[in-house]
Parts: structure tokens; C-alpha cells; sequence
């Protein structure tokens, strides 16, 4: 069993529109990206529907460009949010 962290979930765009916060502390277990996607996707609508698998979906740990195999720690940063396109 992995033990809780305390981490800052920084939502943008159209994500942020979605489930109506653009940021929140919540104390987890997730131990990777990823595992936190899908801690977020288990809490149901809207987070479900915002951050569901096969979304494309950009991610940021500590405010460096990642993966969801990036591990976790307390204290940490990550932001969600689509990608983006410029013109």
C-alpha cells in the first residue's frame, strides 16, 4: 500500500472549464501520473469525462512537460490540459 502525499492538481483550458476548478489540494495515494489520472477519473463526472483515457491529453510535473509514468511526491506539482495548437 502506497502512503498518502499531499500534491497540487492544476487544471487548464477546456479541462479547467469541465470540471470547474482551476486548481486543488488533495491528498492521494497515486504513485505516478498516471495512477492520479486515474484516481481522478474514478471520482465520476466531470473528471471522468475531462481526463478520461484515450482523451489526448498534455501533462505537466512540476512544471516540466511528462508522461504518466512520472513518479509522484509530496509537495508536487501536476497540471493537466489539452493540447495545444497555434497559428
Amino acid at each position: 500500500m502506497n502512503q498518502a502525499i499531499k500534491i497540487t492538481v492544476k487544471y487548464f483550458a477546456s479541462i479547467r472549464e469541465a470540471i470547474g476548478v482551476s486548481t486543488e489540494a488533495i491528498t492521494c495515494e497515486a504513485n505516478t501520473v498516471g495512477a492520479l489520472r486515474e484516481m481522478l477519473i474514478a471520482n465520476g463526472a466531470p473528471y471522468a469525462a475531462a481526463l478520461a483515457q484515450g482523451k489526448s491529453i498534455r501533462m505537466a510535473y512540476n512544471q516540466v512537460m511528462c508522461d504518466e509514468s512520472v513518479s509522484l511526491e509530496s509537495g508536487c506539482e501536476v497540471a493537466f490540459f489539452p493540447p495545444v495548437t497555434g497559428g
